[in-house]
């Protein structure tokens, strides 16, 4: 939950082979063989100058897509090793290795697809993909720069990785001018400094997204939610003053904004003003009430309140919202612990440990 913790998202969204959009399947036709089998289940002899276009390619495509890459790579293996390797075969072969998460061998398949034709724009976006997953995004702008269009095959806009590649390599600019490219907004517009501005802050470039913001307003000073971004960067940093001073302005501007008011709870809570923290945060759920945040956040306040009566109501409707947030019962526990409720206070905190452990190794910083 966005307003108890932070995991930084590379950017963004777990990328995975599913980020491409599979080849259209062609209709098969089976032929009997001399040996009583069909055409399509030949897979391991085929005609190496018709792979590429054959049905028995484009199905071992189609068996990664569906997430049977294992199967797929024994066929493609075997299909790498005839001379000469028949177009298309390292490419799909490396987005097999890719969705097997064996980036090494995936970004080696797809640089000898792009050996084979230098214009494979997929599998130039492929590699550029792999090789920003391999922690390499210097390496990967070329490639990205050089496909940065979409494709029949691309489902994701590849200024958004290249973008990615930008901020880790320190080219703000240039990650401006991509994010732009991505929304079809000017680069040199307000809009486009604000949002490479939130995405400097999805990474903890904290310094760099204050001034990116800060230059939006100077812009645009009625942008919309610049001053909720300037507050956000400043509560990351714990400057709560500011914080503060910044969600006010924009409460003023959006004041049927729920997600103003949890912002600011969060920023009183913390700065030790539980009343007004309360306050806000009842506002909040008011605009907002499908929303877990402001009442796991109120039950917290009203637990620092000595009321954990009232927090417990908060918090068991979080809890009811979605039972898979240890923040909730962890709180939770403390609240029965408060009422003396011993047993559901240890039951509250060992759920929350539990959840706790199991998704800790799925909280992997994605790049």
């Amino acid at each position: 939950m966005r307003s108890l913790f932070k995991i930084v998202v590379l950017g963004c969204l777990p990328l995975s082979v599913a980020l491409f959009r599979p080849l259209a399947l062609a209709q098969t036709q089976t032929q009997s063989t001399p040996s009583g089998q069909s055409s399509s289940e030949s897979v391991s002899s085929p005609d190496p100058a018709s792979v590429d276009s054959s049905p028995t390619l484009t199905q071992l495509r189609a068996m990664v897509d569906r997430g049977h890459a294992t199967d797929a790579l024994k066929q493609l293996d075997v299909l790498a090793k005839q001379q000469p390797v028949a177009a298309g075969v390292n490419r799909v072969r490396g987005l097999a290795l890719y969705s097997e998460g064996d980036f090494t061998d995936a970004n080696i398949a797809f640089e000898s697809a792009l050996k084979q034709d230098p214009h494979d724009e997929e599998s130039a976006q492929l590699r550029g993909l792999t090789l920003f997953r391999l922690g390499r995004p210097a390496d990967a702008i070329p490639l990205l720069e050089s496909a940065s269009s979409w494709t029949s095959q691309t489902k994701i806009d590849p200024n958004y990785v290249l973008a990615l590649c930008y901020l880790d390599t320190n080219r703000y600019d240039n990650a401006r001018q991509a994010f732009a490219t991505q929304y079809g907004f000017a680069p040199d517009s307000a809009p486009a400094y604000l949002l490479t501005a939130r995405m400097l802050l999805r990474r903890d470039y904290l310094p760099v997204a204050q001034q990116f913001a800060a230059k939006a307003l100077e812009l645009d000073p009625q942008l919309p939610l610049a001053h909720a971004l300037l507050g956000e960067v400043a509560l990351a940093g714990e400057h709560l003053d500011s914080a503060i001073a910044e969600f006010e302005k924009e409460r003023l501007r959006n004041p049927l904004d729920g997600s103003i008011y949890d912002r600011l709870g969060d920023a009183y809570s913390r700065a030790g003003d539980y009343t007004k923290a309360q306050q806000s945060l009842q506002r909040a759920l008011l605009l907002e009430p499908n929303s877990t945040g402001p009442y796991i956040l109120l039950g917290k306040v009203l637990i620092k309140r000595q009321d954990p009566a009232s927090a417990l109501m908060y918090l068991e409707r979080a809890e009811k919202m979605d039972s898979n947030n240890y923040i909730t019962h962890s709180l939770l526990g403390q609240a029965y612990r408060s009422l003396g409720r011993v047993d559901e206070a240890s039951r509250e905190t060992e759920i929350s440990h539990k959840i706790q452990a199991a998704s800790e190794p799925k909280l992997e910083t994605l790049h």
